[in-house]
């Protein structure tokens, strides 16, 4: 990288600082950068500028968006009775990949993770049983990850609605479709045991 000159080794530097995107990666993008037409280097550093400048969290859900509300917060056709709680925003954009909710959202920005000093008052918990209790919400779908802190997470939430009306759910996990069954791992086969239902 050396040989390249500074402004060049300053952009690859930059890039490798992306996740996922290593020296070799940066240096190709660099590169590939440097021969494209200056209108669409320029259109590259507006666009991340604008990023930056304009996109904000949802006064509603906490969704990433260029407005106060978000596009699914403003829908008309979306059932406000029915909220789905995920992590982050990565998240709901993943639910909303598969068009299988019409509900809202509720991000909490984490998970609990006490041996990294995560608490409940770190995430959006508070907001929820809030939102939960002030708008009307009949069903909270709790969708955070698998993991202990997914879990663990999840639990704290139903426990803090237990006293409520309204309905609390999980979402399914266990084998995936079109998943072979000999290279499962052992939790995931446990959790499609335990969340066996009739057909």
């Amino acid at each position: 990288m050396q040989h390249y000159p500074k402004s060049i080794r300053n952009l690859i530097q930059n890039l490798a600082k992306l996740p996922g995107v290593g020296e070799k990666t940066a240096e190709r993008l660099a590169i590939h950068i440097l021969r494209r037409p200056q209108n669409e280097a320029e259109h590259l550093a507006q666009s991340i500028l604008a990023v930056k400048q304009s996109v904000r969290l949802c006064a509603s859900c906490y969704g990433l968006s260029d407005a106060e509300h978000c596009h699914i917060c403003e829908n008309p056709a979306r059932d406000p009775a029915i909220l789905c709680v995920v992590e982050q925003p990565a998240d709901m954009i993943a639910i909303e990949k598969s068009s299988a909710f019409g509900g809202m959202y509720h991000i909490l920005g984490g998970a609990l993770a006490p041996m990294e000093g995560v608490g409940p008052e770190d995430l959006r918990i508070g907001e929820l049983l809030e939102r939960v209790t002030s708008k009307g919400i009949k069903e909270v779908i709790l969708a955070t990850g698998t993991s202990v802190e997914g879990e663990s997470t999840a639990a704290f939430i139903a426990q803090q609605l237990s006293g409520s009306d309204v309905r609390v759910t999980r979402i399914a996990s266990g084998v995936p479709v079109g998943g072979d069954l000999k290279y499962i791992d052992k939790m995931t086969l446990k959790c499609a045991l335990d969340g066996r239902h009739v057909l």
